[in-house]
């Protein structure tokens, strides 16, 4: 049996086409599908399933993570998969170079070991792509607020400008890195990273490898820059070429992170906004 959480909510509705694509992968085999939005944790499913019975997440980076965290404690040996139907595509623009991907299923298990555990406003988390703090988050509560109202395609790169011009201020910040603190004035971004990609398509990171042996993620700080700096850079991340502005970007490797604002600010784990975070926290061993 093929067991299927799905989310056809995902990509502004979209992804309702999956079940058809997947029913077409799949002919043959027995299938269940499994409305991930209408339940309340996945692992009281995936408790139940037979050790030969494989899985498929079907939907966005949102609905990945929030199926990862759900059944993380079960430790699952059942052959997992995520087929990728959401609108950023974070985790997919991470690992496609570097797994074998068919039928656009990405296989999961691997990526389901170790993952950082991020804790905001006294919840705590595992997240697979990456927590944005600043600017970002920002973006995710300007694009929450649109999608409540409107029907329409969320652009996030256009938000991000607006904020850059003057909708966004950016913040003072204290970053401590295993124990090392280091203050920063005019902050734009200070996201933690297991990948490469936030917000729908930035390489924030691009030397980080979510893989890597000795468990550390990436702490990012741009900081102390104008707006015509900020804006000139700003497009630079899509390529991951921003990170030659050394006099404004900054990369930190280590296992303990905290991320302190003087002024609340709203933040994105794996696309879920928070609203008026201080600090977060993050723990990877």
């Amino acid at each position: 049996m093929i067991y299927i959480f799905i989310n056809r909510l995902s990509n502004n509705g979209k992804a309702v086409d999956a079940q058809g694509e997947l029913e077409k992968i799949f002919e043959g085999h027995e299938l269940k599908f499994i409305d991930i939005t209408s339940i309340t944790n996945a692992a009281d499913s995936c408790r139940m399933l037979s050790p030969d019975d494989k899985i498929v997440i079907a939907g966005g980076d949102g609905t990945l993570s929030r199926f990862v965290n759900d059944v993380y404690d079960l430790q699952l040996t059942n052959e997992v998969y995520f087929y990728t139907c959401g609108s950023g595509n974070d985790f997919l623009n991470d690992v496609c170079e570097r797994c074998q991907i068919k039928d656009n299923l990405i296989p999961m298990n691997d990526f389901m070991k170790n993952l950082p555990l991020v804790t905001v406003n006294g919840k705590s988390s595992r997240f697979i792509n990456g927590i944005g703090y600043g600017i970002d988050g920002y973006c995710c509560e300007e694009g929450d607020r649109i999608r409540e109202s409107s029907n329409k395609k969320v652009d996030y790169t256009a938000i991000a400008i607006k904020g850059l011009l003057g909708k966004f201020n950016p913040r003072n910040a204290k970053v401590t890195v295993d124990g090392v603190t280091t203050e920063y004035k005019k902050v734009w971004l200070a996201p933690t990273m297991i990948g490469r990609f936030f917000g729908g398509g930035m390489m924030i990171t691009p030397q980080q490898n979510r893989l890597n042996a000795e468990h550390v993620v990436s702490s990012v700080v741009v900081h102390d820059a104008g707006k015509l700096k900020i804006l000139t850079v700003f497009p630079k991340i899509f390529k991951g070429k921003h990170v030659s502005h050394t006099d404004i970007y900054e990369v930190k490797l280590g296992h303990e992170i905290r991320v302190e604002f003087d002024k609340p600010c709203a933040l994105q784990v794996d696309g879920e906004t928070y609203l008026n975070v201080k600090f977060y926290t993050v723990s990877y061993h």
